[in-house]
């Protein structure tokens, strides 16, 4: 796999000495709120478990997985990742950056790279994603880098003993070519 670069970080292959920023920053309950899977309290331990799950995914072609990286200083801030599903030719987008560096653009930053790597690379149809409606740093990302909402599950998942509901947003190879027609990857 191919890392990434933006102007300001490097999206890369994780690796199991990953495991103790991704543990740390996974651990905080405002990370755990906002997304499906992340568990709170973070199990101590399972952040090396984790990374060999998703590198094996990877190796299966049903996972594209990158850890999220500050240029400046090398620091893992959060991950990205795009679920493939082959047979329909899309994939699933998920991310979440640490607390520490929300609402500095981060997000936006890896998510508009590997959207402009799924279809350039990957050959992709659709790329979407869900996000908790109540958590709009996400799905704000998602209209930032040109997907389009597509509707609300309501009550579609459980989180906590909770349901929530669930807004989904997409874009399609046509539309991502109209907007980026000067900006490719090499």
């Amino acid at each position: 796999m191919n890392m990434l670069q933006t102007e300001r970080l490097t999206l890369r292959p994780p690796t199991s000495d990953d495991a103790e920023s991704i543990e740390a920053l996974a651990s905080d309950v405002d990370i755990a709120k906002t997304t499906l899977n992340i568990p709170h309290p973070y199990p101590k331990g399972s952040a090396k478990t984790f990374v060999s799950t998703v590198l094996e995914a990877e190796k299966a072609g049903k996972l594209v997985i990158y850890a999220i990286e500050k240029k400046t200083d090398g620091a893992l801030i959060g991950m990205i990742n795009l679920n493939i599903q082959s047979s329909h030719k899309r994939g699933e987008l998920a991310y979440w950056i640490g607390k520490p560096y929300w609402g500095k653009g981060y997000g936006t930053e890896a998510a508009e790279t590997l959207i402009k790597y799924g279809f350039e690379k990957l050959h992709l149809n659709k790329i979407f994603a869900a996000s908790f409606t109540n958590n709009p740093g996400s799905w704000k990302i998602m209209e930032k880098i040109g997907m389009k909402y597509e509707g609300t599950l309501r009550q579609h998942v459980m989180k906590w003993g909770s349901y929530v509901d669930l807004a989904y947003y997409g874009i399609l190879k046509e539309e991502y070519d109209r907007q980026n027609s000067k900006q490719r990857i090499d």
